[in-house]
């Protein structure tokens, strides 16, 4: 009979290496799942996998809040809860039929079916370009030029993280909103960073005061992110403040990254502002787009990159060792919805609108008050103190709604410690789902009272 294999010997650390490294590398790890304030988003930790094929960085990153909540909704389904996913800002309107067009026709040309080198992508640059002029016209350094100032990406959240790693090295700093898409903190970890925190508060219309960062720490710094119309808050940004933002970059040698995704959720004839159009900025910025929000094509990932040379020929040559390019159907897409007239995207933000109108009138009713901000796809709520202890708690609030209700709402932990205490609601559902969402949210707080 064969005998119960024995457990090896606990190696010396002193003599292997690999024992002494991932004895080193264990700590930091062990010492941050035991943070009480974290404990809910860790994970637990997998004993069968070394620690040595684990790195530093991805132990930096941050647990996904995004998906912590989708456990939490499948668990409430299990359960028979009907859930009203408002936890993810994914669009649920649908894409332009030229861009499904342009996409099912590119499917049935061989020409697409190869790798896409960057020549292959110059039609998309071209389109980006004219969009941009169209929309706002050339930024006062120049005409932007689809080979120096343009770049594809694979959705503008792919293009910030492999716009870190090209601009700034390990150990550098970069100035970073709180709260923010929770991307952003992963982003900065991959690379290496170390991120100082821009909060983003009410009282400040949630823009960042830049006379208070400390010049020190803006000198050492290699950029500074911005994102307006913001996710989460929804709060805007007039050519005022990005004049300041550039007035700050130029002063301190910083790169302005904008994340610009919302572009087309402004409500009304009002035109949310490109920093590019503004004085000075061709030199020190850099915008990222993506088709997932004016065009409802978040499942494509494709988005493109406006801005700085220096910059743009970073991130190209990052990309070239880890990408081949989107697609070209998709490409060819994203090129027919760049064409379509500002009237459509009008139309969808209009839509937005309502929604957000109608969900701040239910919450309202239900002892829930806040006024809708005038752009974007969410509503970025303080948790009302009836909730009792669960509203200094997002993610334990956010749990108990959508176990007890269905109702799935993105907690505001996950977007920075100027997050918690706060919810996202997200607008991807018609009015009705909104209202009813609504409904059961008052119910569970008339509970909690």
């Amino acid at each position: 009979m064969a005998s119960e294999p024995r457990p090896a010997p606990a190696a010396d650390a002193g003599s292997d290496p690999l024992a002494a490294r991932d004895a080193e590398l264990a700590r930091p790890r062990d010492a941050e799942l035991a943070r009480p304030r974290d404990a809910e988003l860790a994970r637990p930790r997998i004993t069968s996998v070394p620690v040595r094929f684990t790195s530093a960085r991805t132990r930096a990153m941050p647990e996904s809040v995004f998906a912590h909540m989708d456990a939490a909704k499948a668990a409430a389904r299990a359960a028979g809860r009907d859930v009203i996913d408002l936890s993810i800002g994914s669009s649920d309107l649908a894409p332009p039929p030229e861009a499904l067009a342009a996409l099912r026709d590119a499917t049935a040309d061989p020409a697409t079916y190869g790798y896409c080198l960057a020549s292959g992508s110059r039609p998309l640059r071209e389109a980006a370009v004219r969009w941009h002029r169209e929309r706002f016209g050339d930024p006062p350094g120049g005409p932007l030029d689809p080979d120096a100032h343009a770049l594809q990406l694979i959705g503008s959240q792919e293009g910030l993280a492999h716009l870190l790693w090209a601009v700034a090295d390990a150990g550098d700093a970069v100035l970073l909103p709180d709260p923010a898409y929770p991307s952003y903190f992963g982003a900065v970890a991959v690379a290496g960073l170390e991120a100082i925190a821009l909060p983003l508060l009410q009282q400040n219309g949630f823009l960042p005061d830049l006379d208070a960062v400390d010049p020190r720490a803006a000198d050492r710094a290699r950029a500074l992110v911005l994102n307006y119309p913001n996710n989460p808050t929804a709060g805007v940004a007039d050519e005022a403040f990005f004049d300041r933002a550039v007035a700050f970059c130029r002063r301190h040698g910083l790169l302005l990254v904008h994340d610009f995704p919302y572009v087309d959720t402004v409500d009304g004839e009002a035109c949310a502002p490109s920093v590019l159009s503004r004085p000075g900025a061709l030199e020190v910025a850099i915008e990222l787009y993506s088709a997932s929000k004016s065009f409802h094509m978040g499942g494509f990932r494709i988005g493109w990159a406006l801005g700085h040379p220096e910059a743009i020929a970073a991130l190209a040559r990052v990309k070239g060792a880890v990408d081949f390019n989107a697609y070209l159907g998709i490409q060819r897409a994203a090129v027919a919805a760049l064409a379509r007239p500002r009237s459509a995207a009008r139309r969808d933000a209009l839509v937005f609108a309502a929604r957000r109108a109608a969900l701040a009138a239910a919450l309202a009713e239900v002892g829930w008050p806040l006024s809708a901000p005038p752009a974007g796809m969410y509503l970025w709520a303080r948790i009302p103190t009836v909730a009792g202890a669960l509203a200094a708690d997002s993610l334990a609030f956010c749990d108990a709604l959508v176990r007890d209700t269905g109702v799935a709402l993105a907690p505001g932990r996950g977007f920075g410690p100027n997050g918690e205490g706060y919810v996202r609601f997200a607008l991807v559902r018609d009015a009705d789902p909104l209202r009813e969402a609504a409904r059961r949210v008052g119910a569970f707080l008339t509970r909690q009272g």
